[in-house]
């Protein structure tokens, strides 16, 4: 990271490592499911913002001291990651060498920084390390504090995606959020324990994932090309246009309703390109645990059209996705497992993802009773097919959602062109 005032708005940085206040034992290891592994060359940065009025009084000692408190609830995050001798497995081990805690400072006021709409800047607010290529000096979680020049602050984690999903993150920084409030942490996080290896019958080949060549200790895949990431509201009201239908027993959920137009606008800009017809769908499961199992437990279903994109409406388009999503968490179980977890694969970016984050409470974490006046979601190692994340806005911004998207660079203008055209961008 630049730490240089002149090169960039971000400075004055420094490292250093919050672990668990109590030793959590020896030989405390938290073995990986095989989805868990599938989503391991992926990392989720979440970043709040909070006005001076939400962080005055909150130090950076006060910070670490309530860390230090929720980490004894969740040691696994201070754990690294190594592999087993015999078979190269990964899995966590949980000796509590800490997470990375990263100060900054920031010459910008959070207004100025949230006018500009820069949204690759938000980089600068959010590590982008990677596990490896030594992997047991890696962290998965590290977390930035970053002070702006009034007296506001930014929250920045990056979150290796083999310690659970966004919803597993939320329920996390959520938990810390119920720690500096004063309130009593919940009891310790409860590890998923992977299902024993039993014959099943075989079943295709998912959809949704993609095997990638090695990469060794080093755990990230590289694109074919430069991504790039761009963020924008969609209003209530845009939201209803998007949705209305002379039937009303016709109307089409607000997630699917977005995927069905964005998928419509990515064929149009890969014209001349084979059609994005098989797209990957990311979801809660309705019947996650709420007890604070840490996994990766969201549906990942795969959509395949045998239909042009181009030509079928962006409703049609909405109800496929809603009807034909096939659940494919067996098939890349078994994909993963079917060589003992050692192989590589993408599953944002293996085909065009979408992704519903309207579950997650990101906007659960509050600072003196304030909640964040903006936050950022995206996501690290999306592969060249792309990502669209559609998450909630504030609370007080109604219906409203929040859609982040990861593309080619190459792409990007004539994908927002294309949104324009069709309502959920006012300008490019």
């Amino acid at each position: 990271m630049v730490s240089s005032k002149e090169e960039s708005p971000v400075y004055g940085v420094r490292l250093s490592s919050v672990g668990p206040s109590r030793w959590t034992g020896s030989g405390v290891v938290h073995e990986l499911s095989g989805m868990d592994l599938a989503m391991k060359l992926h990392y989720l940065k979440l970043v709040y913002f909070f006005s001076s009025h939400a962080a005055e009084g909150v130090t950076v000692v006060r910070l670490k001291e309530t860390i230090f408190e929720w980490l004894n609830h969740n040691y696994y995050t201070s754990g690294r990651v190594w592999r087993s001798e015999e078979s190269g497995r990964p899995y966590i081990k949980c000796n509590d060498c800490g997470s990375r805690f990263i100060e900054a400072q920031c010459d910008k006021t959070v207004d100025q920084w949230l006018e500009t709409k820069e949204w690759s800047l938000d980089n600068l607010l959010v590590s982008q390390q990677v596990i490896g290529p030594q992997l047991s000096f890696s962290p998965p979680l590290l977390i930035q504090v970053t002070q702006f020049k009034c007296g506001g602050m930014s929250l920045g984690l990056s979150w290796a995606h083999i310690l659970g999903d966004a919803f597993c993150l939320s329920d996390f920084i959520n938990g810390w959020g119920r720690i500096l409030a004063g309130i009593r942490a919940n009891s310790p996080s409860n590890f998923h324990k992977p299902d024993p290896q039993i014959e099943r019958p075989k079943n295709p080949p998912p959809l949704s994932v993609k095997q990638v060549d090695p990469v060794g200790d080093h755990w990230i895949t590289a694109n074919n090309c430069k991504m790039d990431t761009f963020s924008f509201h969609v209003t209530a009201s845009q939201l209803a246009i998007l949705q209305s239908s002379p039937n009303q027993t016709d109307e089409i959920p607000i997630f699917e309703s977005l995927c069905g137009v964005i998928w419509q606008c990515f064929a149009k800009v890969r014209e001349g390109r084979v059609e994005p017809k098989t797209v990957t769908i990311c979801r809660k499961d309705p019947t996650r645990p709420t007890n604070g199992i840490v996994t990766n437990t969201q549906i990942i279903s795969s959509i395949k059209a045998d239909f042009s994109i181009m030509e079928t409406s962006p409703k049609k388009l909405a109800k496929w996705i809603l009807n034909q999503a096939v659940d494919e968490r067996r098939q890349i179980e078994e994909l993963v497992e079917s060589d003992g977890g050692v192989s590589d694969f993408i599953v944002y970016g293996a085909n065009l993802t979408f992704v519903d984050l309207q579950e997650a409470e990101f906007y659960g974490l509050e600072l003196n009773g304030h909640k964040p006046d903006w936050v950022s979601f995206s996501v690290q190692g999306v592969g060249d097919e792309g990502a669209v994340l559609v998450f909630p806005g504030r609370k007080d911004c109604g219906e409203a959602r929040v859609v982040t998207i990861i593309l080619p660079e190459n792409e990007a203008w004539k994908l927002k062109s294309e949104l324009v055209k069709n309502g959920l961008l006012s300008i490019v």
